[in-house]
């Protein structure tokens, strides 16, 4: 199994910047891709952007130019840095991590953290 603990969430105004650090503990060496997701109230959750334990990293057009996914192999932490926030950027982000045993694949996620955007 896998633990995720997300951090760094709070209120910004329009604008600001935020960033989100997402810590794995457990059975890290089965995660093949880790990824922020993010669900405003009302809204399904969507995919905000992901990366590979190689470094390899995709990100959603609507934020792309804005927000950032880099990890730290040796922390087993990924970190979404968030730009130029908008009010539509308000949402719980959830931290995902998916993982392959030879059992099968599995999804673990975070307890979500807030983001708040408003002036």
């Amino acid at each position: 199994q896998v633990q995720l603990v997300e951090s760094g969430g709070g209120s910004v105004q329009p604008g600001g910047s935020l960033k989100l650090s997402c810590t794995a503990s457990g059975s890290t060496f089965s995660i093949y891709r880790m990824g922020w997701y993010r669900q405003a109230p009302g809204k399904q959750r969507e995919l905000v952007a992901t990366i590979t334990p190689g470094g390899a990293t995709s990100t959603a057009e609507f934020v792309k130019g804005r927000f950032t996914i880099s990890g730290d192999n040796t922390r087993n932490t990924v970190y979404l840095q968030m730009n130029s926030l908008k009010p539509d950027d308000a949402a719980v982000y959830f931290c995902n991590a998916a993982t392959a045993f030879s059992s099968g694949r599995a999804d673990y996620w975070g307890q979500g953290t807030q983001v708040t955007v408003s002036s």
